[in-house]
């Protein structure tokens, strides 16, 4: 369309990622339009998006995207981050969303528009798979209704500022695509919970790694250390003194590291790394608080939680 700047070209290493580097994240509230053909992947970047902390409007008609702009705000407490899903289920409500977008540009409203497509013959596989017609298909073919989608959606699509080919992708690739897309890569990196127990109070539900740092002698038999935590510098010294204590933390960091990078791969989000001793209270702690320094260290995003640190 003329007039309209091209979507620009992002790296990723995801060959059918073909749009845009996303603007420099700002304090400022952000509204995305989510768009494209039936069957793309638009409910998935959804989900993708409400995990990373964005408020997602499902099938909305194009004519309230300026009332729900509104509900955005600068301050803390409102909406922050929206998403907005609009495409061709919305019928004739759909047909204006050129209109409601220039509506928005009118009226000062910063946005961006995310395109998804893919090729007719893996639409065609996705419909087929789910046994569920095209919107638009009729009384035809599932040919038919992705054609005319392609022609409904032919403006919006020249007018996006990201597009997403998702042909070759699968979930999780796809997931990578639109992370990346949106936010530029700042929020891909896997969180993880490094959390100290007890075993005396039973293994924590949702570790998805535990481990068990009793072989190290027990800092509650020696009288001046019994009151004090892991996290006092007293039984913090004792513990990472004690022999194989440092080695043992620093190899099992090491060990993580192709197992964290897995988990991103297959686009886990988060990660619980329990260290448990008898209490919850000493090894466990002084471990956990180490391990999450080795962690930091070489770039991972990681908080420290002690699940029975105030038990008797």
């Amino acid at each position: 369309m003329t007039g309209e700047p091209p979507p620009t070209t992002v790296p990723t290493g995801i060959p059918a990622l073909e749009a845009a580097t996303p603007a420099p994240r700002t304090e400022l509230p952000e509204l995305l339009l989510i768009t494209g053909m039936s069957g793309a992947g638009r409910t998935r970047a959804g989900a993708v998006l409400e995990d990373l902390g964005w408020y997602v409007v499902d099938n909305l008609p194009a004519q309230l995207l300026p009332q729900l702009a509104g509900m955005m705000t600068h301050g803390p407490g409102g909406v922050q981050r929206l998403a907005a899903i609009v495409d061709v289920r919305g019928r004739e409500f759909f047909a204006d969303l050129n209109a409601v977008v220039d509506t928005l540009r009118t009226a000062g409203i910063t946005f961006r528009t995310l395109f998804l497509d893919a090729s007719d013959q893996v639409l065609v596989q996705r419909f087929e798979a789910v046994r569920r017609p095209h919107p638009l298909q009729g009384d035809g073919r599932i040919l038919d209704g992705i054609a005319r989608e392609r022609r409904v959606l032919a403006s919006i699509r020249e007018r996006a500022d990201v597009a997403i080919d998702t042909t070759e992708l699968n979930v999780h690739e796809l997931a990578r695509a639109v992370r990346l897309a949106v936010t530029g890569g700042d929020e891909d990196r896997l969180r993880i919970n490094v959390l100290s127990f007890g075993f005396k109070y039973g293994i924590p539900l949702d570790a998805d790694h535990v481990v068990d740092v009793r072989f190290l002698a027990n800092p509650y038999w020696v009288t001046e250390l019994r009151h004090l935590t892991g996290r006092d510098e007293p039984v913090r010294d004792y513990v990472l003194g004690l022999e194989g204590a440092q080695t043992f933390v620093e190899r099992y960091a090491d060990m993580l590291e192709p197992v964290l990078a897995g988990y991103v791969h297959e686009d886990k989000r988060y990660a619980t790394l329990a260290v448990g001793c008898t209490g919850g209270k000493h090894r466990s702690v002084a471990l956990s608080e180490r391990l999450a320094e080795l962690l930091r260290d070489r770039g991972h995003r990681v908080v420290v939680s002690h699940r029975d640190l105030g038990r008797e």
